[in-house]
């Protein structure tokens, strides 16, 4: 099965390539990437006005399932995912019962695969339980499937497991994805300041996010290991980063698009459809964030895709759970946060959403367009403007603070080995 890519403008960061050209695949690999393909294929796609980028690749999400299929199952998460654009996606490990075992591990990657949307690759947890207490068989997780190690919302802190889960890790050529909380100092609803004393809550201390990243920079200094920080909103925090990579630190992070498209005062508006952890920080953070996606301090841009029902989220603000869905709006966020601004380029974005995200992982065969890479391929039209409704997510849960606001860049093809497995059908 042969499909070509006409007239496409490819954005490839792996060969700083921009640029209108073809892209044949056959089956499951890309074969030819150059101007003016006359090889005949079984189905062509005129791509004239689009832009193709390697396929998006989310290293943290939730699904659920697991446990929680009221909210997220793998069937509608994927079918979310592909919408937005991703064709790689790595789902936590806080479901029920935890990936904590080869067992729970294969079942997730064999409901992916009857899904038969995106590439699943889970994070199986660092300890059994997410208890924080007794480390899992990394090696025995690794075989089965399991992308690396978080216990994503319960970080590990007791400072002696981090230490030896990241020696054991890194060994073993993986690593531990920390959700930075320090709990001592955590506690509260949204972020500490102004909008919390008026909404008369209690508010999250950013030291909750900087003390733990700081912590595990320390170890991974020390004993010369990679640590991978999660979902980073506070300027100390970037700061911290950029000192510990100007020092040498084998260490990497990601952020979110709410982190630099919102402040906390969105939570005046949207409510606890505004209400995450780490939560939405004050300007400078949100400046802070920009400028460290700008100049290479944060790796990759990561959607923490986590979806609540109404029911659970129409509860005041202290009592309703974190978390947003995020998989359908992240492109569209970044181009109009981050891109048309001019804070970076359409390169920068490929770098950020596909390459980064594929290095990290060690996914050798994504995150680039090139002969015999996998054809995974995020088509989208750039120029394309349209409000977010509720009606348009595909996601089983509807908690999204860009509902209501207006958006530009849609995709509007997602490849996945070579397959098409969301095809948009609004036309401009």
């Amino acid at each position: 099965m042969k499909t070509l890519l006409k007239n496409g403008t490819v954005i490839n960061y792996a060969d700083n390539f921009q640029g209108i050209s073809d892209i044949l695949i056959e089956n499951e690999k890309i074969i030819k990437v150059e101007k003016n393909i006359e090889e005949k294929a079984d189905k062509t796609i005129d791509c004239s006005g689009l832009y193709i980028m390697p396929g998006m690749i989310d290293m943290h999400c939730h699904l659920r399932e697991p446990g929680g299929e009221h909210k997220e199952t793998i069937e509608t998460g994927t079918a979310s995912a592909v919408k937005g654009g991703f064709t790689t996606i790595c789902p936590m490990p806080n479901t029920k019962p935890t990936p904590d075992s080869a067992i729970i591990l294969s079942q997730i990657i064999e409901k992916a695969k009857k899904a038969n949307k995106c590439n699943v690759y889970p994070y199986s947890s660092v300890t059994k339980g997410e208890k924080g207490e007794e480390l899992v068989n990394f090696e025995e997780q690794l075989k089965s499937g399991a992308i690396a190690f978080s216990d994503d919302g319960m970080p590990v802190e007791n400072a002696r497991i981090v230490r030896e889960a990241m020696i054991k890790t890194n060994k073993l050529g993986s690593f531990i994805s920390e959700h930075c909380e320090e709990k001592s100092v955590s506690s509260g609803a949204i972020n500490e300041g102004i909008i919390a004393e008026k909404l008369k809550v209690e508010g999250v201390l950013p030291e909750a996010e900087e003390i733990m990243a700081a912590r595990d920079i320390v170890i991974a200094e020390t004993n010369k290991l990679h640590t991978h920080i999660c979902h980073i909103s506070t300027k100390t925090t970037v700061g911290t980063i950029r000192s510990a990579k100007q020092r040498g630190v084998k260490v990497t992070c990601e952020t979110c698009p709410h982190y630099y498209s919102f402040t906390e005062g969105e939570v005046l508006k949207k409510g606890t459809n505004a209400k995450m952890n780490p939560p939405l920080r004050k300007e400078e953070d949100k400046k802070a964030i920009i400028e460290g996606l700008k100049d290479g301090t944060i790796d990759c841009i990561v959607t923490d895709h986590a979806p609540h029902t109404k029911e659970e989220k129409s509860q005041e603000l202290s009592k309703a759970p974190n978390g947003i869905i995020g998989f359908e709006t992240a492109l569209a966020a970044t181009i109009t946060n981050l891109v048309i601004p001019g804070h970076i380029s359409y390169l920068d974005m490929s770098r950020l959403m596909s390459y980064n995200p594929a290095k990290i992982l060690k996914l050798t065969n994504k995150g680039e367009i090139a002969k015999g890479k996998d054809a995974d391929l995020t088509i989208f039209d750039k120029e394309q403007e349209y409000i977010y409704k509720e009606s348009d997510i595909v996601s089983k849960s509807k908690n999204s603070p860009w509902i209501g606001e207006k958006l530009k860049g849609r995709v509007k093809y997602t490849i996945v080995s070579g397959k098409i497995v969301y095809q948009d059908k609004v036309q401009n």
